[in-house]
């Protein structure tokens, strides 16, 4: 049993699952709607209220955690929080109230992980789909077939911003929603041709939004009640109608989503007219089912992130068996060091074999280079954090220790820069060897033995061994080679 928790700009969700059969049922959904994304100014700064408001809600969350017998937790952050400036300051007070650490994931990963979640869903591997996600702070658009993504789009328009936007007070009018429309067609006019020509026979909306929507024009019976242009232009009317939210006189929606209704059928509006979209299917799936399938997937070693690191390396033309060889080496040393967690094990080996990635850019500070595209591209399945940490290995794999900003605090991520730089060192030097022929060990100071005749076989090595030891003196910790 495992959940999912999505903080998201207008709600906090919760799914609680359990894998049975093939499938995975949902046990438990609770939503805490606080409309996050309205406490951001003008300079993207999280209001104190919105933050108070926020930890509110994760404190009831964490309240129907606890009941249950849980093997994982999987916390991970949207849009309004990947847009603050301050988001920081409200994640360290979330993750202490919530005991779980919150990552902070891409448009693009978000996309990805409600794709797998409706993918599975619906079981049909030889569909060709398009899938649309709209939420408080953004819009996700992910083409598919079957199982396999062929392209997702995260887009900086979502119905808290419609509406605060361009309905003030509440008040609906005509000229209010043409400005929302045409706000929102700018968003995605760059993106019509490919999604009319892509080829897809089936449109889904896997977002709360959606759903609610699709509720209101069943149960009012507005035109005939189906998920159509023709009816969402008469369900505006009916909006335009009433002049102001509080008027508003449908069955099925409640006062508190009645903006996130208003805000994104300007949305849908767009994206059904300007994309040719006849009908659209509300899917019971999303963002939450996604990530439970995320979790039960890399239980089963069936790691989405593996696929990643193949197509970088092949992206960057990476010489696979020069990484492959370092790789090796600093998961053999590194594990000699006896780490406290097994949390940087697969970082670190992950980080070894894309060390060489900024070579693709320049030879000259290479790792420099790598580091910069290891945290700011697009890999499925890691999360932000886990991007940032493996940059800071590669940044660290040679040079300064310094630039490392914090990094030495962490016994078991020091013993990880260790291990790395060793390995590319070895790599430097040409020394080919096996794990047991060195020995290294971490206590009060660094310690690492070689063989002597090594000295000899490989002329540069004493000049690297030299240069290292050099680099952890300017950090305050002593590296001591031997010889036997």
């Amino acid at each position: 049993m495992f959940a999912a928790i999505d903080l998201g700009s207008n709600s906090f969700r919760l799914h609680i699952g359990e894998y049975v059969n093939g499938a995975i049922c949902v046990v438990k959904s609770a939503r805490e709607p606080n409309r996050l994304a309205a406490g951001l100014d003008k300079n993207n700064v999280l209001s104190r209220e919105a933050m108070d408001r926020g930890l509110d809600a994760l404190k009831r969350l964490r309240a129907i955690l606890v009941a249950y017998p849980l093997s994982d937790v999987k916390v991970v952050a949207t849009n309004t929080l990947r847009i603050a400036v301050n988001a920081q300051d409200f994640l360290q007070e979330a993750e202490k109230v919530l005991g779980y650490p919150i990552e902070v994931i891409s448009g693009e990963e978000e996309g990805r992980l409600i794709y797998l979640g409706v993918a599975n869903v619906l079981a049909k591997p030889e569909e060709k789909r398009l899938v649309i996600d709209i939420g408080g702070g953004s819009t996700e658009l992910i083409c598919g077939l079957g199982q396999d993504i062929e392209r997702v789009e995260s887009f900086s328009v979502g119905t808290v911003r419609q509406s605060l936007a361009f309905f003030h007070g509440g008040i609906i009018d005509e000229a209010s929603f043409e400005a929302a429309i045409l706000s929102a067609r700018s968003q995605f006019e760059d993106a019509v041709d490919y999604y009319r020509s892509s080829g897809w026979t089936a449109v889904y909306g896997s977002s709360g939004t959606i759903r609610a929507t699709a509720e209101i024009l069943a149960i009012n019976r507005i035109g005939d009640g189906r998920f159509t242009l023709e009816n969402l232009e008469l369900l505006k009317a009916r909006m335009i109608e009433a002049g102001h939210l509080n008027r508003l006189k449908l069955d099925g929606i409640k006062s508190e989503r009645a903006s996130s209704i208003l805000g994104g059928l300007t949305i849908l509006i767009v994206l059904m007219k300007d994309f040719g979209i006849e009908i659209l299917k509300p899917v019971e799936a999303g963002l939450r089912m996604g990530i439970m399938w995320d979790i039960y997937l890399m239980s089963t070693q069936k790691d989405r992130r593996e696929e990643a690191i193949r197509n970088m390396l092949k992206r960057y033309h990476v010489d696979e068996q020069r990484a492959l060889r370092v790789a090796n080496y600093a998961l053999a040393i590194y594990k000699q060091m006896d780490p406290d967690a097994d949390r940087f094990l697969k970082l670190l080996y992950w980080s070894a074999l894309l060390h060489e990635i900024g070579m693709f850019i320049s030879p000259t500070n290479y790792h420099k280079h790598g580091a910069y595209l290891i945290e700011h591209a697009d890999m499925a399945g890691f999360t932000s954090r886990e991007q940032r940490q493996m940059s800071r290995f590669v940044l660290g794999q040679k040079g300064n220790l310094k630039k490392l900003n914090g990094i030495m605090t962490m016994p078991d991520a020091t013993k990880a820069v260790l291990a790395l730089r060793l390995a590319v060192m070895f790599q430097h030097a040409k020394v080919s060897f096996k794990p047991e022929k060195i020995r290294v060990r971490v206590k009060s100071r660094l310690d690492v033995t070689i063989p002597k005749e090594w000295l000899n076989l490989y002329p540069t090595l004493l000049y690297w061994l030299e240069r290292e030891c050099d680099w952890w003196e300017d950090v305050g910790m002593a590296l001591t080679v031997r010889t036997t």
